[in-house]
C-alpha cells in the first residue's frame, strides 16, 4: 500500500502523522511511504530521518494526496485538503465530526473512507488513540491555565501554589477521565487546592483510593458545579462523550458568579467545548475575555509540545496503521471490532451514531458496510 503523510496546515500545528520509526516499520512490511517535505520539522524530524527510514520525500501535499492509497494525519483535514480526497481513499486521523458539519459533509461528498482516531476502542474499554493526547492535554491544562491566570494575561494574578502566608489557587476539574485525572495530578503537584468532579461513583472511588491525599473529589451535579466555580480561580473542562458533542456545563449567566479574572480552560473544545462561551482559539492567540472571565480554548493543545505528542501518538497509532496497510481497511476492521468502531465515513455514508445524532444525518451501521 502507498501510505501518504502530508504536512499539517492547521495554524500552529507542529505535530506530524508518522514518525520515522513508523515509516521504517511500514517499509519493512513492503509498503511505500510518502512524506511531504518538511512534514516532520515541527516535531524535530527532518527529511533525512525519513529517507533513512526508507520513505520517499514528496514536494507537495497535492502529490501526496493524489498518489497515496491511505492518508495519515494528526488533525482533521482542512477545507483545502478535503478537496483533494477521492473516492476509495482511506483517511486515518482525528476527525471530531460532531461539532463540524462542514467537514462531515465534505468527507461524505469525497467518497473516501475515514477512520477517526478518537472513536477507536480497546478490549478493556477506553479510547487508545485518544488517550495519549488526552494525557498530554490534561498535563498541559494547569500549565497554560496558570499562565492565563497571571495578571499580565488578564487573570486574577494568583500563584498556583501560593507562598507561605498566602493560600494556593483553587482549581476545579470537571471530568475524572484521562484528561481530568492528569490535570488534577499536575495542578495538585503545582500546589493548588484541587477538586475533581465526575458522575461515576466507581471512578470517584478509584480516584479517592489512588489520589485521596492529593486532591479532593465530588459527585458532579449542576448544583455542585455552580457552587464550586464561584470560589474557583481556575476551572478545567475535561468532559468527553466519545464521538459526540460535549455538553455545556457552565453557562454564560454563571460567569457573573465567578471571581473576576478567573480562568476557564476548555480541553473539550475539539468536541465543541463544555462551556457555553467557549470558541476555538489557536496557539498564536489563545485566550479571550468574556464578562471578565479569561478563556483558554486552543483546539490543538498537544501541538504546543509537538515532539512529545507526535511520539506518543505514533506509538499508539502504529499497530492500527500497519494493520490497515497490511490487510486493507475492510479486512482489518472485520478482524478487529475495536478498529471498526473508528469507522465514521464510507463512500458517502455516515457510520457513527453519535455524529449522526448531533448533525441530524442518517447513519448506516458499520457492520453493514464491512459485511456488504
Amino acid at each position: 500500500m502507498k501510505i501518504g503523510c502530508p504536512k499539517e496546515i492547521k495554524p500552529q500545528e507542529f505535530r506530524v502523522g508518522m514518525t520515522p520509526n513508523a515509516a521504517q516499520e511500514a517499509v519493512a512490511r513492503g509498503h511505500e511511504v510518502l512524506i511531504e517535505t518538511n512534514a516532520g520539522i515541527g516535531s524535530g524530524f527532518d527529511d533525512e530521518s525519513y529517507v533513512a527510514a526508507g520513505a520517499r520525500i514528496i514536494d507537495t501535499a497535492e502529490e501526496v494526496f493524489a498518489t497515496a492509497d491511505m492518508i495519515v494525519k494528526v488533525k482533521e483535514p482542512q477545507a483545502v485538503e478535503r478537496k483533494m480526497l477521492r473516492e476509495g481513499q482511506l483517511l486515518f486521523t482525528y476527525l471530531h465530526l460532531a461539532p463540524d458539519p462542514d467537514q462531515t459533509h465534505d468527507l461524505l461528498a469525497s467518497g473516501c473512507t475515514a477512520i477517526a482516531y478518537e472513536t477507536v476502542t480497546a478490549p478493556g474499554g477506553g479510547l487508545p488513540l485518544l488517550a495519549p493526547m488526552s494525557e498530554v492535554a490534561g498535563r498541559l491544562a494547569p500549565q497554560v491555565g496558570s499562565w492565563t491566570l497571571q495578571k499580565a494575561n488578564g487573570g486574577r494574578g494568583v500563584l498556583m501554589g501560593g507562598v507561605p502566608g498566602v493560600g494556593p489557587a483553587k482549581v476545579v476539574v470537571i471530568g475524572g477521565g484521562v484528561v481530568g485525572t492528569h490535570a488534577a495530578k499536575i495542578a495538585a503537584g503545582m500546589g493548588a487546592d484541587v477538586t475533581i468532579l465526575d458522575r461515576s461513583l466507581p471512578r470517584l472511588r478509584y480516584l479517592d483510593d489512588v489520589f485521596g491525599g492529593t486532591f479532593k473529589n465530588q459527585y458532579s451535579t449542576a448544583g455542585a458545579t455552580a457552587e464550586l466555580i464561584q470560589d474557583a480561580d481556575m476551572v478545567i473542562g475535561a468532559v468527553l462523550i466519545p464521538g459526540a458533542a460535549a455538553p455545556k456545563l457552565v453557562t454564560r449567566e454563571q460567569l457573573s458568579t465567578m471571581k473576576p479574572g478567573a480562568v476557564l480552560v476548555d480541553v473539550a473544545i475539539d468536541q465543541g467545548g463544555c462551556f457555553e462561551t467557549s470558541k476555538a482559539t489557536t496557539h498564536a492567540d489563545p485566550i479571550y475575555d468574556v464578562d471578565g472571565i479569561m478563556h483558554y480554548c486552543v483546539a490543538n493543545m498537544p501541538g504546543a509540545v509537538a515532539r512529545t505528542s507526535t511520539i506518543a501518538l505514533g506509538n499508539a497509532t502504529m499497530p492500527f496503521l500497519l494493520s490497515l496497510a497490511d490487510k486493507g481497511w475492510k479486512k482489518a476492521c472485520q478482524d478487529d471490532p475495536h478498529l471498526l468502531a473508528g469507522l465514521n465515513v464510507h463512500a458517502g455514508k455516515l457510520t457513527y451514531e453519535a455524529v449522526g445524532t448531533a448533525l441530524g444525518i442518517d447513519v448506516v451501521a458499520p457492520e453493514a458496510i464491512i459485511n456488504s
